[in-house]
Protein backbone atom coordinates (compact mmCIF):
# COMPACT_ATOMS: atom_id res chain seq x y z
CA UNK A 1 0.00 0.00 0.00
CA UNK A 2 1.18 3.54 -1.25
CA UNK A 3 0.39 6.82 1.53
CA UNK A 4 1.83 9.87 1.89
CA UNK A 5 1.89 11.57 4.95
CA UNK A 6 3.32 15.35 6.24
CA UNK A 7 6.43 14.81 8.70
CA UNK A 8 8.85 17.46 9.66
CA UNK A 9 7.37 19.89 6.90
CA UNK A 10 7.35 17.87 3.63
CA UNK A 11 6.30 15.29 2.30
CA UNK A 12 6.47 11.19 2.54
CA UNK A 13 6.04 8.37 0.77
CA UNK A 14 6.61 4.82 2.36
CA UNK A 15 5.81 1.68 0.06
CA UNK A 16 4.97 -1.40 2.52
CA UNK A 17 7.79 -4.09 1.85
CA UNK A 18 4.99 -6.82 2.65
CA UNK A 19 3.84 -5.70 -0.60
CA UNK A 20 6.81 -6.25 -2.69
CA UNK A 21 8.41 -2.77 -2.38
CA UNK A 22 10.77 -0.52 -0.26
CA UNK A 23 10.21 2.38 1.92
CA UNK A 24 11.58 5.59 0.93
CA UNK A 25 10.96 9.15 1.99
CA UNK A 26 11.98 11.99 -0.56
CA UNK A 27 12.30 15.56 0.85
CA UNK A 28 11.41 18.63 -1.13
CA UNK A 29 14.59 19.94 -2.00
CA UNK A 30 16.19 16.85 -3.41
CA UNK A 31 13.10 16.26 -5.56
CA UNK A 32 13.37 19.42 -7.31
CA UNK A 33 16.82 18.77 -7.91
CA UNK A 34 15.77 15.90 -9.98
CA UNK A 35 12.90 17.46 -12.01
CA UNK A 36 14.01 19.37 -15.51
CA UNK A 37 11.37 21.73 -17.22
CA UNK A 38 9.93 21.00 -20.58
CA UNK A 39 7.60 23.25 -22.91
CA UNK A 40 5.60 24.78 -20.17
CA UNK A 41 4.84 21.37 -17.55
CA UNK A 42 7.87 19.55 -15.84
CA UNK A 43 8.65 16.20 -16.93
CA UNK A 44 9.64 14.32 -14.36
CA UNK A 45 11.59 11.12 -14.84
CA UNK A 46 10.24 7.87 -12.46
CA UNK A 47 12.89 8.37 -9.23
CA UNK A 48 10.88 5.69 -7.46
CA UNK A 49 10.07 2.37 -9.34
CA UNK A 50 8.62 -0.85 -7.19
CA UNK A 51 8.03 -4.23 -8.16
CA UNK A 52 4.73 -5.38 -9.08
CA UNK A 53 3.91 -2.24 -10.51
CA UNK A 54 2.35 -3.44 -13.85
CA UNK A 55 -1.14 -4.94 -11.70
CA UNK A 56 -4.05 -3.52 -13.19
CA UNK A 57 -1.95 -1.45 -15.51
CA UNK A 58 -3.95 0.48 -18.62
CA UNK A 59 -1.79 1.28 -21.66
CA UNK A 60 -2.11 4.68 -23.13
CA UNK A 61 -3.96 6.63 -20.15
CA UNK A 62 -2.45 10.58 -21.09
CA UNK A 63 -2.89 12.59 -17.53
CA UNK A 64 -2.02 15.97 -16.81
CA UNK A 65 -0.59 16.39 -12.85
CA UNK A 66 -1.34 19.93 -11.53
CA UNK A 67 0.23 19.91 -7.95
CA UNK A 68 3.08 21.83 -6.33
CA UNK A 69 4.76 19.45 -4.26
CA UNK A 70 7.58 18.19 -6.54
CA UNK A 71 7.51 14.88 -3.93
CA UNK A 72 4.01 13.57 -4.84
CA UNK A 73 4.54 14.22 -8.16
CA UNK A 74 7.79 12.00 -8.47
CA UNK A 75 5.90 8.96 -6.54
CA UNK A 76 2.72 9.86 -9.31
CA UNK A 77 5.27 8.98 -12.37
CA UNK A 78 6.80 6.64 -9.96
CA UNK A 79 3.67 4.59 -9.70
CA UNK A 80 1.93 5.45 -12.64
CA UNK A 81 4.06 5.76 -15.54
CA UNK A 82 5.43 1.94 -15.43
CA UNK A 83 1.59 0.45 -15.55
CA UNK A 84 1.97 2.59 -18.65
CA UNK A 85 0.20 5.88 -18.28
CA UNK A 86 1.96 8.52 -20.57
CA UNK A 87 2.33 11.62 -17.78
CA UNK A 88 2.97 15.37 -18.42
CA UNK A 89 2.59 17.88 -15.32
CA UNK A 90 3.02 21.19 -14.01
CA UNK A 91 3.73 23.17 -10.74
CA UNK A 92 0.82 25.79 -10.77
CA UNK A 93 -2.49 26.59 -11.64
CA UNK A 94 -1.58 29.40 -14.67
CA UNK A 95 0.91 26.89 -16.43
CA UNK A 96 -1.40 23.82 -15.86
CA UNK A 97 -4.39 25.85 -16.86
CA UNK A 98 -2.39 26.58 -20.68
CA UNK A 99 -1.34 23.08 -20.44
CA UNK A 100 -4.80 21.45 -20.24
CA UNK A 101 -6.01 23.90 -23.10
CA UNK A 102 -3.34 22.81 -25.68
CA UNK A 103 -2.57 19.21 -25.14
CA UNK A 104 -5.14 16.37 -25.20
CA UNK A 105 -5.30 14.35 -22.30
CA UNK A 106 -8.06 11.63 -21.14
CA UNK A 107 -7.69 12.75 -17.35
CA UNK A 108 -6.59 15.28 -15.34
CA UNK A 109 -5.17 15.32 -11.69
CA UNK A 110 -5.80 18.68 -9.85
CA UNK A 111 -4.64 19.95 -6.57
CA UNK A 112 -6.83 22.87 -4.98
CA UNK A 113 -4.24 24.86 -3.38
CA UNK A 114 -1.66 25.82 -6.26
CA UNK A 115 0.58 28.76 -6.60
CA UNK A 116 -0.92 31.53 -9.21
CA UNK A 117 -4.29 30.15 -9.48
CA UNK A 118 -5.95 27.96 -7.43
CA UNK A 119 -7.63 24.46 -8.72
CA UNK A 120 -10.93 25.20 -7.86
CA UNK A 121 -10.47 28.82 -10.27
CA UNK A 122 -8.64 26.41 -13.07
CA UNK A 123 -11.35 23.88 -13.37
CA UNK A 124 -14.13 26.53 -13.13
CA UNK A 125 -12.18 28.76 -15.95
CA UNK A 126 -11.84 24.79 -17.60
CA UNK A 127 -15.68 24.02 -18.03
CA UNK A 128 -17.12 27.39 -18.69
CA UNK A 129 -14.89 29.32 -20.51
CA UNK A 130 -13.45 26.47 -22.62
CA UNK A 131 -16.15 24.02 -22.38
CA UNK A 132 -13.27 21.31 -21.60
CA UNK A 133 -14.96 18.39 -20.33
CA UNK A 134 -11.83 16.23 -19.57
CA UNK A 135 -12.17 14.40 -16.52
CA UNK A 136 -10.82 15.45 -13.53
CA UNK A 137 -9.58 14.04 -10.33
CA UNK A 138 -9.09 16.34 -7.34
CA UNK A 139 -6.18 15.54 -5.05
CA UNK A 140 -6.40 17.71 -2.50
CA UNK A 141 -5.23 17.52 1.83
CA UNK A 142 -9.32 19.72 2.25
CA UNK A 143 -11.44 17.13 3.61
CA UNK A 144 -15.03 18.26 4.91
CA UNK A 145 -17.73 17.60 2.83
CA UNK A 146 -17.87 21.10 1.96
CA UNK A 147 -14.50 21.18 0.27
CA UNK A 148 -15.88 18.32 -1.35
CA UNK A 149 -19.13 19.90 -2.36
CA UNK A 150 -17.11 22.99 -3.48
CA UNK A 151 -14.93 20.63 -5.91
CA UNK A 152 -17.50 19.31 -7.48
CA UNK A 153 -19.64 22.03 -7.79
CA UNK A 154 -17.15 23.72 -9.90
CA UNK A 155 -16.98 20.66 -12.33
CA UNK A 156 -14.21 17.94 -11.02
CA UNK A 157 -15.57 14.52 -11.43
CA UNK A 158 -14.11 12.79 -8.27
CA UNK A 159 -12.42 13.97 -5.10
CA UNK A 160 -9.44 12.27 -3.17
CA UNK A 161 -8.31 13.66 -0.11
CA UNK A 162 -4.51 13.32 0.60
CA UNK A 163 -3.06 11.06 2.54
CA UNK A 164 -4.01 9.01 -0.53
CA UNK A 165 -3.28 5.30 -1.92
CA UNK A 166 -1.39 5.45 -5.34
CA UNK A 167 -3.59 2.37 -6.11
CA UNK A 168 -6.77 3.67 -5.17
CA UNK A 169 -5.78 7.02 -7.24
CA UNK A 170 -4.85 4.54 -10.28
CA UNK A 171 -8.03 2.89 -10.22
CA UNK A 172 -10.01 6.52 -9.73
CA UNK A 173 -8.08 6.96 -13.03
CA UNK A 174 -9.29 4.12 -15.07
CA UNK A 175 -13.09 4.25 -13.99
CA UNK A 176 -12.79 8.22 -14.92
CA UNK A 177 -11.32 7.21 -18.51
CA UNK A 178 -13.82 4.03 -18.86
CA UNK A 179 -17.05 6.20 -18.33
CA UNK A 180 -15.44 9.48 -20.83
CA UNK A 181 -14.41 6.37 -23.33
CA UNK A 182 -17.54 4.84 -22.64
CA UNK A 183 -21.22 5.77 -23.28
CA UNK A 184 -20.75 5.90 -26.70
CA UNK A 185 -23.39 5.76 -29.51
CA UNK A 186 -26.58 4.75 -26.75
CA UNK A 187 -30.25 6.47 -27.52
CA UNK A 188 -32.24 8.93 -25.79
CA UNK A 189 -33.87 8.31 -22.45
CA UNK A 190 -37.18 11.02 -21.68
CA UNK A 191 -39.24 11.25 -18.78
CA UNK A 192 -41.43 14.01 -18.35
CA UNK A 193 -39.80 16.77 -19.46
CA UNK A 194 -35.79 15.72 -18.65
CA UNK A 195 -33.99 14.21 -21.65
CA UNK A 196 -30.65 12.26 -21.45
CA UNK A 197 -28.78 12.18 -25.12
CA UNK A 198 -26.47 9.72 -24.45
CA UNK A 199 -24.95 9.98 -27.80
CA UNK A 200 -24.53 13.79 -27.96
CA UNK A 201 -23.55 13.63 -24.06
CA UNK A 202 -26.10 16.16 -23.62
CA UNK A 203 -28.75 16.76 -21.38
CA UNK A 204 -31.95 18.94 -20.60
CA UNK A 205 -34.92 19.46 -18.47
CA UNK A 206 -38.05 21.43 -20.19
CA UNK A 207 -35.64 22.48 -22.72
CA UNK A 208 -33.52 24.08 -20.81
CA UNK A 209 -29.34 22.38 -20.93
CA UNK A 210 -28.34 20.89 -17.99
CA UNK A 211 -24.48 20.69 -17.75
CA UNK A 212 -23.72 17.89 -15.81
CA UNK A 213 -20.42 16.03 -14.93
CA UNK A 214 -19.55 13.06 -16.42
CA UNK A 215 -20.45 11.68 -13.26
CA UNK A 216 -23.33 13.11 -12.78
CA UNK A 217 -24.35 12.28 -16.79
CA UNK A 218 -24.13 8.81 -15.27
CA UNK A 219 -25.95 8.69 -12.32
CA UNK A 220 -28.84 10.96 -14.10
CA UNK A 221 -28.92 7.98 -16.69
CA UNK A 222 -29.12 5.51 -14.19
CA UNK A 223 -32.08 7.18 -12.05
CA UNK A 224 -34.27 8.11 -15.56
CA UNK A 225 -34.11 4.11 -16.87
CA UNK A 226 -34.79 3.38 -13.22
CA UNK A 227 -37.85 5.39 -12.69
CA UNK A 228 -40.13 5.39 -10.68
CA UNK A 229 -38.03 2.76 -9.08
CA UNK A 230 -35.52 3.49 -6.57
CA UNK A 231 -31.71 2.73 -7.29
CA UNK A 232 -30.15 1.75 -4.41
CA UNK A 233 -27.00 3.11 -3.33
CA UNK A 234 -24.71 0.52 -3.78
CA UNK A 235 -26.05 -0.24 -7.73
CA UNK A 236 -25.42 3.85 -8.17
CA UNK A 237 -21.97 3.32 -6.63
CA UNK A 238 -20.94 0.72 -9.13
CA UNK A 239 -22.52 2.01 -12.61
CA UNK A 240 -19.93 4.89 -11.67
CA UNK A 241 -17.09 3.28 -9.93
CA UNK A 242 -17.01 0.07 -10.68
CA UNK A 243 -15.32 -2.64 -8.07
CA UNK A 244 -13.65 0.16 -6.19
CA UNK A 245 -16.03 2.17 -4.37
CA UNK A 246 -15.19 5.83 -3.11
CA UNK A 247 -15.60 6.40 1.08
CA UNK A 248 -19.18 7.04 2.07
CA UNK A 249 -19.31 10.60 1.31
CA UNK A 250 -18.74 10.71 -2.33
CA UNK A 251 -21.85 9.48 -3.89
CA UNK A 252 -24.10 12.15 -1.51
CA UNK A 253 -21.69 14.51 -2.76
CA UNK A 254 -22.06 13.64 -6.50
CA UNK A 255 -25.93 13.96 -6.04
CA UNK A 256 -26.21 16.76 -4.12
CA UNK A 257 -24.42 17.92 -7.06
CA UNK A 258 -26.85 16.55 -9.12
CA UNK A 259 -30.31 17.79 -7.28
CA UNK A 260 -28.54 21.19 -7.47
CA UNK A 261 -28.39 21.16 -11.28
CA UNK A 262 -31.74 18.80 -12.11
CA UNK A 263 -33.97 20.79 -9.10
CA UNK A 264 -32.61 24.21 -8.22
CA UNK A 265 -33.43 26.31 -11.17
CA UNK A 266 -37.11 24.67 -11.37
CA UNK A 267 -39.90 24.75 -9.45
CA UNK A 268 -40.71 21.35 -9.00
CA UNK A 269 -37.96 18.62 -7.65
CA UNK A 270 -37.45 15.59 -8.94
CA UNK A 271 -34.71 13.95 -7.44
CA UNK A 272 -35.61 12.29 -3.95
CA UNK A 273 -33.56 10.78 -1.33
CA UNK A 274 -35.16 6.93 0.44
CA UNK A 275 -32.93 7.14 3.38
CA UNK A 276 -30.49 3.79 4.18
CA UNK A 277 -31.88 2.20 0.31
CA UNK A 278 -31.32 5.02 -2.81
CA UNK A 279 -31.98 7.27 -4.88
CA UNK A 280 -35.05 7.89 -7.52
CA UNK A 281 -36.81 9.90 -9.72
CA UNK A 282 -40.64 11.82 -9.44
CA UNK A 283 -41.63 11.99 -13.11
CA UNK A 284 -45.49 12.08 -14.19
CA UNK A 285 -44.61 9.92 -17.50
CA UNK A 286 -42.79 6.57 -17.91
CA UNK A 287 -39.44 6.46 -19.83
CA UNK A 288 -38.65 4.76 -23.09
CA UNK A 289 -35.53 5.15 -25.70
CA UNK A 290 -35.13 5.92 -29.14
Amino acid sequence: MWTFWKSSGSIEKRFNPADGGFAAVGGANAAKRSLPSVSGGTRVPPVFLARGCKEGSVEGIRALIIEDNPDIVANLYAFLEPLGYELDCAYNGRTGLERARSGIFDVILLDVMLPGLDGLTVCRRLRDEYGDATPVLMLTARDTVADKVSGLDCGADDYVVKPFSLKEVDARLRALVRRARGGQGGGVVRLGGVELDEAAHTASRDGRPLRLSPTGFILLGELLRAAPRVVPREALERAVWGDSPPDSDALRTHIHELRRVLDKPFAVPLLRTVPHVGYGLTLPDEAYRD
